[in-house]
């Protein structure tokens, strides 16, 4: 797995942490957190659909 989608992953999988936090509190902050979590998701499928087509091109 690539290092940038590996990163992308932990902070999906950390905003999804804090938007789930945020919203048991009755905050509206979790929005937030959620959107980050769509956006950093997005990022680690992009990063890893790269990574693939240039190992295949390469491989």
């Amino acid at each position: 797995m690539p290092r940038l989608a590996l990163y992308a992953l932990i902070v999906c999988v950390l905003s999804v942490a804090a938007a789930v936090v945020s919203f048991t509190r009755g905050s509206f902050l979790g929005i937030v957190w959620v959107l980050l979590a769509g956006l950093s998701s997005n990022m680690c499928w992009y990063y890893l659909k790269r990574a693939r087509q240039q190992k295949s091109a390469t491989g």
